[in-house]
């Protein structure tokens, strides 16, 4: 183990001599919290987490960039006033003293944080999280703020929206009227110590329907793209919305300060008497500036009113290190020129009412459920987190529009005489459809040699005439692994997409279907032995679409040679027939049919001694990569068994018929040489005859539960 930690450490080193990442970093730090909520934003256009103290914090609004710290000036806040004379005033959300005690005293160390939290509790049931205020400040008034974020299964429009709608419901059991203003602050800065890197500006939104607002432009430093956030409030009948578009947080920029701007809301409720001249200049370097929007409104006793604020973003570019820059999705209904921020708050303050009952309609069902314990179905919503906070990205599916001219051009025809294919299809002579097979991915990679996408993991072209291109989706296999859609692990996690959003899932599947007929003979170093690999070869699925380029240079992963892993062709085989099953689209089934006949052909070379089964060589070759298997496994074996069945009914969905055949006779010799394996209780982790080969492995059965699931769609 020691050579490797040595060769990554080295690589780490290198890697950033050269100003570039690394997908894995086991020697940085990072900061870890725990007190995460549900975070903001639909699908793919960045998001902005939430801990269930109110903070917000985890900033990923560029690919791979996380800054985990909160931004303390993001806050809600409440002031209350009593014609009896009681009055009330506190940041809804705990104070943390050691922090604030640094800010200086005209900034937000000078509000009153005075939130005990021990009569407050948070719930969250993701894209939903509520927070309900039990007489805090005031004990005779109740508040509850509803969070919702536009992630709604089946829709593919809102879905993309970068924006959440907070709704204050409010509750006077006092025997007086209660005077309350609701308080939005909102920094300009995109995470971390960007609010000080000057240049930013903030501006009025326009009023429409109600909706009152404040645009803050972030002139974002480091080459990443410019941000701009909107927050807004709706101003209704008896709710009164003001705002201050600039206040200084800290620093040495000119304007109202943070502690004016609090007590000008503590004393006068609202911000009319701030002057209209009142506007952002640029914020100095060095400073930090915020704006503000205040809604007013009385209560009467034993009453029930709310009052609702939206919180958007617009960042329509993504910039990733190897050059290439993409639009987000939610730019093909708002454009690209970076002016969406108040279009889209002013949209969910009006529009999230119908989001909210669209998503109690899809998640009441599986709560009222009584076969499920308590726990679970909590649980089950929860975890889709991930598919906002995942540093997951949604591209309009366009070619990238920008640095076109570094893609390397690297055609290759693909016909019966090439040498490297015969290597990889072995065919019986009998069955004629080696030679269709051969025309249909030649007609398929036609279509790929543009000058956008060759030899790419590009899959939109892969669409047939007329049906919807719904764009690319990306998502990293965790905060600190740098990897795009590591498949062996979407493998397991995209039952969440085929069952919610199954257009993004055949999205990722045709991503997959090119990588497979993709051949990077680029070299790379593996990690595990030091040797230098071709990037990618024909036939085999790549670990990850990539990195620094995804798309284009696929297979970040390089502790070991993922062209020889076991599971990764298997895996791409069930996955496709399960999603061709589950969604019953005959036309995908067509596309990607040459990319799962070529996947499967070239394990063949696997099989050593003939028998139909695969065989493990010696090293970690699948997702468990810490754990060396040779000969028969009982993982990769019942993947391989049941890519080959899979393979065989998928030829039967597209008439198929000689493949049809071949690969179930396949099945039937393999399935008796993986039967080998059972010793009476389960199957041998492998075959090799050494002291483990008798463990048990837990998720030895993954094969054979991919084709119990397929039959329940």
């Amino acid at each position: 183990m020691a050579p490797i930690l040595f060769r990554l450490w080295r690589h780490v080193r290198e890697e950033a001599a050269k100003g570039n990442g690394v997908a894995i970093n086991l020697f940085a730090r990072r900061l870890v919290t725990s007190c995460h909520g549900i975070p903001l934003g639909g699908i793919g256009s960045g998001s902005i987490g939430r801990s269930y103290r109110g903070e917000f914090q985890r900033w990923q609004l560029f690919p791979r960039k996380c800054e985990e710290k909160p931004v303390l000036a993001n806050q809600f806040s409440v002031f209350v006033k009593r014609s009896s004379g009681e009055k009330y005033s506190t940041v809804l959300c705990p104070g943390s003293p050691e922090v604030l005690k640094e800010t200086d005293v005209s900034g937000i160390g000078s509000w009153d944080w005075n939130l005990n939290g021990g009569n407050s509790t948070y719930h969250a049931l993701f894209p939903r999280s509520w927070t309900v205020y039990e007489g805090e400040p005031d004990p005779e008034l109740k508040m509850v703020c509803r969070q919702i974020s536009p992630v709604i299964p089946h829709n593919y429009k809102e879905s993309s929206f970068p924006v959440s709608v907070f709704t204050f419901t409010l509750y006077n059991s006092g025997k007086t009227a209660a005077d309350v203003t609701l308080l939005f602050t909102w920094a300009n800065s995109v995470g971390g110590l960007s609010e000080f890197s000057g240049q930013h500006f903030n501006s009025k939104i326009m009023m429409k329907d109600g909706v009152h607002g404040v645009l803050l432009h972030h002139k974002t430093a480091n080459e990443c793209p410019p941000v701009t956030f909107a927050i807004a409030a709706e101003e209704t009948d008896g709710v009164h919305v003001s705002k201050c578009p600039y206040f200084v947080i800290s620093g040495n920029s000119q304007g109202i300060t943070a502690k004016d701007m609090w007590q000008e809301i503590k004393e006068y409720g609202s911000f009319d008497r701030l002057s209209s001249t009142e506007t952002s200049v640029p914020s100095e370097p060095g400073s930090s500036i915020g704006a503000a929007i205040a809604a007013s409104l009385t209560i009467p006793s034993n009453a029930v009113r709310s009052v609702k604020f939206s919180l958007a973003w617009d960042c329509p570019e993504v910039n990733f290190s190897g050059g290439k820059t993409y639009y987000r999705r939610y730019t093909k209904f708002y454009g690209t020129r970076g002016d969406a921020a108040a279009k889209i708050a002013h949209y969910a303050i009006l529009e999230n009412g119908h989001w909210e009952s669209q998503i109690d309609a899809w998640q009441r069902p599986i709560l009222e459920d009584k076969r499920f314990p308590e726990w679970y179905p909590i649980t089950l919503f929860n975890e889709l987190y991930y598919l906002n906070s995942g540093g997951t990205i949604w591209t309009d599916g366009s070619p990238p529009v920008r640095s076109l001219a570094s893609i390397v051009q690297r055609k290759f025809s693909l016909d019966s005489s090439r040498p490297g294919l015969k290597d990889i299809i072995d065919v019986p002579h009998q069955n004629d459809t080696a030679s269709d097979i051969l025309e249909r991915m030649t007609s398929v990679l036609d279509q790929i040699h543009t000058t956008t996408s060759s030899n790419s993991a590009f899959g939109p072209n892969l669409l047939q005439k007329g049906e919807e291109n719904i764009g690319q989706f990306l998502y990293l296999e965790g905060i600190e692994y740098h990897m795009w859609n590591t498949y062996d692990v979407h493998f397991y996690s995209s039952f969440a997409l085929v069952m919610l959003f199954p257009k993004l899932e055949l999205s990722i599947q045709r991503d997959f279907a090119a990588a497979v007929m993709m051949h990077d003979p680029s070299k790379m170093k593996i990690l595990y032995d030091g040797e230098w690999v071709g990037r990618k070869v024909l036939g085999a699925v790549p670990h990850d679409i990539g990195m620094n380029d995804p798309w284009f240079e696929v297979n970040a992963y390089s502790l070991y040679n993922t062209d020889r892993w076991k599971d990764l062709n298997p895996k791409f085989v069930l996955q496709v027939y399960r999603d061709v099953v589950a969604t019953g689209d005959k036309n995908f089934a067509q596309a990607v049919w040459p990319s799962v006949y070529v996947a499967m052909a070239y394990m063949e070379k696997f099989d050593k001694d003939g028998d139909g089964m695969i065989e493990n060589e010696g090293f970690p070759d699948q997702t468990y990569d810490t754990w060396s298997v040779s000969g028969v496994s009982a993982y990769s074996g019942g993947l391989w068994v049941a890519a080959l069945q899979a393979t065989s009914a998928m030829a039967r969905e597209v008439g198929d018929k000689a493949s049809e055949d071949y690969f179930w006779f396949k099945f039937q010799k393999a399935k008796a040489v993986y039967d080998q394996l059972w010793n009476g209780s389960y199957f041998n982790y492998d075959s090799s005859g050494r002291s483990s080969s008798s463990s048990v492995q837990a998720d030895q059965l993954a094969g054979q539960w991919y084709v119990v699931i397929v039959a329940i769609f």
